[in-house]
This record gives C-alpha cells, structure tokens and sequence, in this order.
C-alpha cells in the first residue's frame, strides 16, 4: 500500500490542503505565535468560516485541533529536576521525551503530567533537545523525500540523547510507532536508525517494565472509578499489550474497560470532506460502546481519535491515561 501511495505521490502530487494538513511544524509554528492562537481556535469555532473551510477540502463537522501558544516545551521548563536515575528491567531510569507536533502545539498540558508521573517515580525525565514531525503525517501522503528528511533532523538528536544514557518516549503512539517501527522499515541498513528503535518504548509500556522490578511508585491516593478505554490502532500494532490498562488497574477501586475497534480518525481521514463520513461511519460502533458505558472517564492514548469518539459518543472531554495517572496519584 505505501509502494501504491509512493508512486501516485511521484506521478500526481498531492493537494494544497493535504501539503498543508501533513505540514505540522509549519501550521503548528505558525499557529502557537501568542494572540494568533487565539484568533485560530476562534475562526475554527465559527460556522461560517468552516463553511469556507469545507469548500477547500476540511469537513465542517470535523474535530480540528485547537492550538496553544504556550506550547509543551514552555510548559515542561520549569518542572526540570536533577534526579538519579536507577536503571531497572532494561531501562536506564533516564528519559527523552519526544513532544511530538500535537503534543507540543495542540496537548501542551500533557507534558505536565508526564513530568509530574515519571518525576514520582524517580525517572529523569528530559524533553530531546530538537526535534521536527516524525514524518508519518508525510508517509501517509506516500511523499518518502519528505520523511527521509524529517529522519536526517530527528535521528541525530534522538541518538545522540541515546548515546548520553537516556531512553526515548513520546505521548502519541503513532511517533512511537513511527520510530519503532516504520522508519527502520523504510531504512534497514541505516545503524543509526536501529540504535533509536531499540531505545524507544511506548511510556506505559515503560512504566509497566520498571513495575516488574519493583520500581513503580504504586501508593495511589484517588481512585478512577470505570474507566472506558480506547486502545489506539498504532499503539496496538506495537504487540506490546495492554500496557496502559494493566497500570491504571493497580490504582485501587479502577475499572477498566479496553475498547479495540479502530475510531476510524486516521490521522487527517476524518478531517477531510471526501472521507469524513467513512470515518464517522468506521467510529460509530466505539463511540457507542462509551455511550452505553457510561463510564467516569473515557481516556484514549491518541488524543485525536479520542476527540472524534467523544463526539460520536456525545460524552465529556476525553482524557490521557497520563492525566489520570497523575490524578492517581494526588498531583
């Protein structure tokens, strides 16, 4: 299938919109100026200028991503600490964070409760020092020049944080999956590339490895009550489990419930006019199991997918398992 889209790409090109739409570092950099962002979000509430937008190819009902001026990176700054790390089941104890474009510019507030969750538990944690899209935005497109470049600029910074002791995580499981799986697909040959796929984990899947060698903070103070969950296409195309699951199911008086249909989101498949009721379509059937559930939350890993099905669903703001964690946790 990428061969397939790689060629069509080649021959034909792509559209403004779908440049635009895959253009993460550009829109996001240019979205998170201060007061632009609140011009952004605003224009993206109001029905006329959806109307607009839907005749350039952006489905009116589509969930777009709201934008932050204070980005993920600004936020994270301040909570920096010293702490040393004590390596356990493979792990050194000492982490990269990967922000990821719609974790820094759309989910700032997540870093915080990464931060917060990994500092409890005497994990260094530390954002990678530069980094741009991970590419997969671009690889959908089949454009491969695109995240060939995209890995020239990440692979460097990432491995260099490898060389200096720390592993690598990110918050939205399509960059893990991205840089656990797809690049050294499209790149075997390049060493480089297998020293950062060998260093990255999924960061439940992280947390749950230092759990099996005692080292997971596990004194909770508030329990999550039922928890409807929705485990991400590219987080379960990993084969790592249900990692997230089985960690919120160690904080006392949680119920967990994995939901394991795909949302049918797909990264822009839900935004577009052309594919937008496809989506709604594929999506309807979670989303009616979390409306049925009833749940005191409904928590997602991809926070894109998480908003598509909350709106099917009709249900409150959707949340990251990483916030909860920390709401376990007192913080």
């Amino acid at each position: 299938m990428l061969r397939a889209k790689a060629v069509k790409f080649h021959e034909n090109g792509t559209s403004t919109r779908d440049k635009l739409l895959s253009n993460t570092d550009l829109v996001g950099g240019l979205a998170t100026i201060p007061v632009v962002d609140i011009t952004v979000n605003a224009l993206n509430r109001n029905a006329t200028v959806r109307g607009i937008m839907e005749k350039a190819g952006i489905h009116k009902d589509a969930i777009v991503p709201t934008y932050d001026s204070k980005t993920m990176r600004k936020r994270v700054a301040p909570l920096a600490r010293n702490l040393s790390p004590e390596p356990a089941n493979g792990t050194t104890g000492k982490v990269a964070l990967f922000t990821t474009c719609y974790g820094n510019y759309n989910s700032p507030e997540l870093g915080e409760d990464f931060f917060h969750v990994f500092q409890k538990n005497g994990i260094h944690i530390e954002v990678v020092g530069k980094e741009r899209c991970c590419g997969m935005p671009k690889m959908e497109l089949g454009d491969l020049d695109s995240v060939r470049r995209a890995k020239e600029e990440n692979i460097p910074q990432l491995l260099a944080m490898v060389e200096q002791g720390f592993d690598l995580i990110a918050p939205v499981p399509s960059c893990v999956l991205m840089f656990k799986q797809e690049l050294p697909l499209l790149f075997p040959d390049d060493p480089d590339v297998a020293k950062v796929r060998d260093a990255f984990y999924d960061p439940f899947e992280y947390l749950m490895l230092r759990h099996k060698a005692g080292k997971l903070n596990t004194d909770f103070t508030q329990p999550l009550g039922d928890i409807s969950y929705h485990v991400a296409c590219h987080l379960r195309v990993q084969n790592i489990g249900l990692k997230t699951a089985e960690l919120l199911r160690l904080v006392p008086d949680t119920n967990v419930a994995p939901e394991q249909r795909c949302s049918g989101h797909d990264g822009t498949y839900a935004v577009k006019v052309e594919t937008h009721d496809k989506a709604v379509k594929i999506g309807r059937p979670v989303a009616k199991k979390v409306k049925q559930a009833n749940a005191d939350h409904f928590a997602s890993d991809c926070p894109m997918a998480a908003s598509h099905i909350a709106k099917l669903a009709d249900v409150d703001k959707p949340i990251h398992p990483m916030t909860l964690l920390r709401k376990a946790y007192g913080l």
